[in-house]
């Protein structure tokens, strides 16, 4: 659900950049209270472990579609909602700058469909509902299909709606919808899966750092040294190697718009929305994730047969390696930076 620029207008995308800074400033506020030196790094593990988690998409049979993890929902079961939304905003933040997935007026709407309905809606209202009674695999797996399905279609649906507001003719209101709604509900059966084999490995870990999260709490003397390395290593193999094996079907937007209005991008205003194209173009060295092709460079993973499967790229490693890098940086900045101003705040009132 990265929606290009193309998909809104200004008003919109302008809208929804306000929404989403308010959300992350009230955000920043409340997570101060459970913020702590440990809990800093595992933001940003957290961070590089959704990036290349989202590199991999894989085909949902019988469709000719794919679809990969949000992450929203992990992110706010492992991080409480607060930290969970804002590693997300760091997520979709990188991605957009230097990798081009997702358009720059359109990053407030992409991290508010995949951070805030997962983060502040699905999460409290239903994941926590469920889990009120203890954990257990089964109640974990049951918790997380639900909440990921119901977290997804909150977001496919908010793409729709902001593409109606947007007065975009070519995906009538109707078709979109009942196009983009069911799709979103394969993609978001596996994500539920994948969820809950993540928190029940954390589970069995550490469950202190699902309780503590859940609670509001800081991690305090829990030890995560061992999880966090678990995660980076899974990262890195998942951004290094793993994603060569993504699907090259399109994803769920897309296969939703090519059946919906014959085309999987529509055509970027002039003004505003091209110039935020041409921005993005300088700013992005990892286009696609991929290194940027010369003018007689063929695409990669493309020769004579059609599309390679793995798609074997030095180019896409080199993404999964930086982007999840670049995105453990900034979460943890993130995270360091709240905690400074928590320490300033402490030393104030004394």
């Amino acid at each position: 659900m990265h929606m290009a620029d193309a998909l809104i207008s200004p008003i919109v995308g302008g809208t929804m950049w306000v929404a989403t800074a308010g959300v992350a400033a009230y955000s920043i506020k409340k997570i101060q209270t459970e913020m702590d030196e440990k809990k800093v790094p595992l933001m940003g593990v957290m961070g590089a472990f959704i990036f290349a988690s989202q590199m991999i998409n894989f085909s949902i049979p019988g469709t000719g579609s794919s679809g990969h993890i949000g992450g929203g929902l992990i992110l706010a079961i492992l991080l409480g909602p607060y930290a969970g939304f804002l590693t997300m905003a760091s997520v979709l933040t990188i991605q957009a700058l230097f990798f081009a997935d997702g358009g720059l007026l359109a990053l407030g709407s992409n991290v508010f469909n995949m951070g805030f309905f997962t983060c502040f809606i699905a999460y409290p209202l239903i994941y926590k509902t469920f889990m009120k009674k203890g954990y257990s695999t089964r109640r974990i797996l049951i918790a997380s299909l639900f909440t990921a399905i119901i977290g997804l279609q909150l977001g496919a649906f908010g793409v729709v709606l902001e593409t109606l507001f947007s007065g975009k003719t070519e995906l009538p209101f109707g078709t979109f919808l009942l196009l983009m709604q069911p799709i979103h509900l394969a993609i978001g059966a596996v994500e539920g899966l994948v969820t809950a084999a993540v928190v029940t490995y954390i589970w069995n870990s550490r469950p202190e750092i699902i309780e503590k999260a859940a609670s509001g709490e800081a991690l305090g003397n829990v030890a995560i040294r061992k999880v966090i390395g678990g995660l980076v290593i899974v990262a890195m193999i998942t951004g290094a190697g793993l994603s060569w094996f993504a699907s090259s079907d399109p994803d769920g937007l897309e296969w939703a718009m090519i059946n919906t209005a014959g085309t999987a991008e529509l055509e970027a205003p002039e003004g505003l929305h091209q110039t935020l194209l041409n921005l993005q173009s300088k700013i992005a060295f990892l286009p696609d994730y991929s290194f940027k092709a010369s003018g007689n460079e063929p695409e990669p993973g493309v020769g004579e047969g059609g599309d390679a499967w793995p798609a074997i790229s030095g180019g896409t490693s080199a993404a999964g390696l930086v982007g999840g890098g670049m995105t453990l940086l900034l979460a943890a900045f993130m995270g360091f930076g709240i905690s400074m101003l928590k320490k300033r705040k402490n030393k104030v009132s004394i």
